[in-house]
């Protein structure tokens, strides 16, 4: 009998576009993202947003600037995703 092999697919990564709201750390961003969700009765458009906090390994994105993040292993206690 063969043994199965347990292939795993990689899930697409979420990519998420923000800005930058503080530089302050040593490689680490924190980045403001937007998105706009319908209510369920109403059907109003609500602005929601969420800060993530980023990897920059280089320190060169600053304060207002427009950044994409991608999901990421966790690289500390609450940053999951890096700059590309």
């Amino acid at each position: 009998m063969e043994a199965k092999q347990d292939k795993k697919i990689a899930k697409p990564k979420k990519i998420l576009k923000g800005i930058v709201t503080s530089d302050k750390m040593d490689k680490t961003i924190v980045v403001k993202v937007t998105r706009f969700v319908e209510h369920a009765k109403y059907g109003k458009r609500i602005k929601k947003t969420k800060k993530y906090k980023a990897h920059d390994e280089e320190n060169k994105h600053k304060t207002g600037d427009t950044v994409e993040i991608v999901e990421t292993r966790p690289m500390s206690k609450d940053k999951r995703h890096k700059v590309i």
